[in-house]
């Protein structure tokens, strides 16, 4: 949304586009002044701007193979005082994402040919009365191993 304002505030000004969208005019001033001026950003969007880097550079000295665990782990190894959670979050923002041993799970395996079913409640799951409406739904559960026994 902010994007949004920026791109047509010239031709309609802040106020009547906040009023036409779920945003104050306030908050956009607030993140305006902030891109502006990174001082008013909060002490963890600094220090986020100051780890962003460092991940990456971890990342890429790994062959980009390196998921959260090992960044951090390297991190902490180099005196980097960070949070295993807070390495998992910047990965995520930065859209950085370690190799996975094996086959990844495939829960589905969709047919693109087939014809979809009907839906019969129209997406409406609100029922009248009682016993009026019944749904399911699959969920994929891991198959449990045979222990032997009963």
């Amino acid at each position: 949304m902010i994007a949004f304002i920026d791109d047509h505030r010239e031709a309609y000004g802040v106020e009547p586009i906040c009023k036409v969208l779920p945003i104050a005019p306030s908050i956009y001033r607030d993140h305006v002044a902030k891109r502006v001026d990174p001082e008013k950003l909060s002490a963890r969007a600094k220090r986020d701007l100051k780890m962003k880097p460092e991940i990456e550079r971890v990342f890429t000295e790994s062959f980009e193979v390196y998921g959260a665990r090992k960044v951090w782990r390297q991190m902490l190894r180099e005196g980097f005082a960070v949070a295993r959670c807070t390495v998992e979050r910047l990965m995520a923002d930065l859209g950085l994402h370690g190799v996975i041993r094996g086959k990844p799970v495939r829960t589905t395996v969709q047919d693109k040919a087939a014809p979809c079913p009907r839906d019969h409640v129209n997406r409406v799951f609100h029922a009248p009365a009682p016993n009026r409406l019944w749904l399911s739904d699959f969920t994929y559960g891991a198959p449990r191993p045979n222990r032997g026994g009963i």
